[in-house]
């Protein structure tokens, strides 16, 4: 019998997701929900030219009435994550909750300690892990190739913000801030990559290109467009993060470098190349890592989010646990605030890991 699917949050995101689901056969979605008619009608049509006919509502609540359902992806703005989470976490349904988990830490904290309550599924997408360059990567890194790692650098040089339905995302309020909406992946991947957690952060950053000619009833948007952060790890790491988001020309969106004594491990996105460069003077090596056409076509996260969805409908068939679990996400959001603080205050900021 095929897994019921609903989507909360019928815009960008939600119809990414709308073309993966497609993409398996054992899932029906059977439900849209968004309280933007406009992104509900474009939404349908794109998840019917796919082959599905989802009811469509305004209302969470009523989906729910009048829907069976067995798995949610909540694919809404930010800032309504937390409030949308209480009423399905009344439900007896897998979730996948789209990052960041919450906009403040407060509410992410309260988010974490309530999933502790809910019996079925719930997984944060965070899903830059599922990219292949960068799962190959990973998988490169575990494996002791460069030694301990020493320094880990992240660098993001893309594009701005695209425009979103009522540009909620022109705002800190409503994205948690720049280093929480975007970076949390990152922050993220860090984490996964090191096997360990960040005990300071000091960043950097500012908004000095993007959106400032644009007014919204009279306020100008006060997202980060550049920033640099750098933690410190619990075994010694350094890691960086290097942001800006007015490299459109950038032939490289992400760039990933471990660094150990053993030589350097690095891969790019979209290249899609993993390459060692080892110190015993032997020559350098590099791997082209393949991704399925299917997977790129479905989406703008280099098959990412195709492989999430993947891992995810496994683990609600088998019963599994999540790989990224409300914690990894809690821990994403306090990093990012983390580093906001500091840029505000200009002084580092002391992180803990209780998960209490």
């Amino acid at each position: 019998m095929k897994k019921r699917y609903a989507i909360i949050g019928a815009g960008m995101m939600g119809r990414e997701h709308i073309s993966n689901i497609a993409l398996l056969d054992d899932v029906t979605l059977v439900a849209l929900s968004d309280p933007d008619r406009g992104s509900l009608e474009g939404s349908r049509d794109h998840a019917q030219k796919l082959g599905a006919d989802p009811a469509c509502y305004a209302i969470t609540q009523e989906m729910f009435a009048c829907e069976e359902i067995d798995a949610v992806i909540i694919a809404a703005p930010n800032h309504t994550h937390f409030e949308i989470m209480q009423d399905v976490m009344k439900h007896p349904v897998a979730i996948l909750l789209e990052k960041p988990m919450c906009t403040t830490v407060e509410d992410a904290r309260a988010l974490h300690q309530a999933a502790q309550e809910h019996p079925h599924l719930l997984w944060i997408g965070l899903e830059y892990r599922y990219m292949p360059p960068v799962t190959r990567f990973v998988e490169q890194v575990h494996s002791g190739i460069t030694g301990p790692v020493k320094m880990l650098s992240i660098r993001e040089h893309r594009f701005p913000f695209l425009r979103k339905v009522g540009d909620w995302n022109r705002f800190s309020e409503n994205t948690g801030g720049t280093l929480v909406e975007k970076c949390c992946h990152f922050f993220d991947l860090m984490r996964h990559i090191l096997q360990d957690e960040p005990v300071r952060v000091f960043a950097s950053g500012g908004q000095d290109v993007n959106h400032l000619d644009e007014s919204y009833d009279g306020r100008i948007p006060d997202i980060l467009d550049n920033a640099y952060v750098v933690l410190e790890f619990a075994k010694g790491t350094r890691a960086v993060l290097d942001l800006c988001m007015f490299a459109e020309g950038s032939e490289e969106q992400e760039q990933i470098y471990a660094l150990g004594e053993m030589g350097k491990l690095e891969v790019g996105i979209p290249s899609a190349n993993v390459t060692w460069s080892p110190r015993d003077g032997s020559v350098a090596s590099t791997e082209a890592v393949s991704t399925p056409e299917h997977a790129l076509k479905a989406g703008d996260h280099h098959g990412a989010t195709y492989f999430q969805l993947l891992k995810f409908h496994k683990a609600l068939l088998d019963g599994g646990t999540p790989e990224i679990s409300t914690y990894d996400g809690l821990r994403s959001v306090e990093i990012g605030a983390a580093a906001h603080q500091s840029i505000e205050t200009g002084l580092p900021v002391q992180l803990t890991s209780n998960k209490g």
